[in-house]
């Protein structure tokens, strides 16, 4: 998959407090208040919709105010902060409508990626598949057994299971595409894992999908990939109105 925009690659605002210019600013510590910034907001210690006032997380983030600017205006091309000219920054809020987006664009392109990577994957790609999903299915069972100290985990499996079965698509605008759409279905994920308002087997859903897919059925397996993603979107229904933005 491809990796997060790079600091270099993005406009950066002046910085009137007297920091470095741009240019000069350590690329480490951008980098490293952006993975951080991200972090929180993904886990929602940021909460949706929350004023990101600079002033207040340069001293919380270790870093000067230009810096972390420069790793907020990443995270506006990650579609995670929203930047209102002379308002500042926002965490973007979460909405059913805004999940019912990603979710309908994610079964669009990961479905056409899956069915590319079953017309052109190897044996090594299906090994990959296949070793991605051992690992998730034990991360599984620890999630079963603990899940507010187990989501972290399962959630690196279940991304890394996902994009072994697209890993054999040959487009890498539609896997740069997925990785953005994954990482902002994580927020709406989170909101589920512990709650969990509808009943569901994930592994058996998993397990469904590698069938299909190393038994080469691309109807199949898109069809169940798509079931799949959109038993997410079933479940956030169910969640009290409360926790989104709408």
């Amino acid at each position: 998959m491809f990796d997060s925009p790079t600091a270099s690659s993005m406009p950066v605002p002046p910085t009137p407090d007297g920091e470095a210019a741009p240019d000069a600013l350590p690329k480490t510590l951008v980098s490293g208040a952006y993975l951080h910034l991200r972090r929180d907001i993904i886990e929602g210690r940021l909460a949706p919709g929350a004023k990101l006032r600079v002033e207040h997380l340069k001293d919380s983030y270790g870093v000067g105010a230009g810096t972390l600017r420069e790793a907020l205006a990443l995270l506006v091309s990650d579609a995670l902060v929203v930047a209102q000219g002379q308002r500042g920054f926002h965490v973007k809020p979460i909405s059913m409508a805004d999940f019912h987006d990603i979710t309908q664009t994610r079964i669009l392109l990961e479905c056409e990626a899956l069915k590319q990577s079953i017309q052109s994957g190897d044996d090594i790609w299906e090994s990959r598949v296949v070793a991605a999903f051992h690992r998730l299915d034990r991360a599984q069972k620890r999630l079963a057994a603990n899940p507010s100290e187990r989501f972290d985990e399962w959630e690196d499996r279940n991304r890394e299971y996902h994009q072994a079965l697209i890993s054999a698509c040959r487009s890498a605008w539609v896997q740069h595409f997925l990785a953005i759409l994954n990482q902002q279905a994580e927020r709406y994920r989170r909101l589920v894992i512990t709650r969990k308002p509808i009943p569901r087997d994930l592994h058996a859903e998993h397990q469904a999908i590698l069938d299909a897919t190393l038994d080469r059925n691309s109807d199949a397996a898109c069809k169940l990939l798509a079931e799949h993603i959109g038993m997410t979107y079933e479940a956030v229904k169910q969640l009290p109105a409360t926790l989104f933005n709408d």
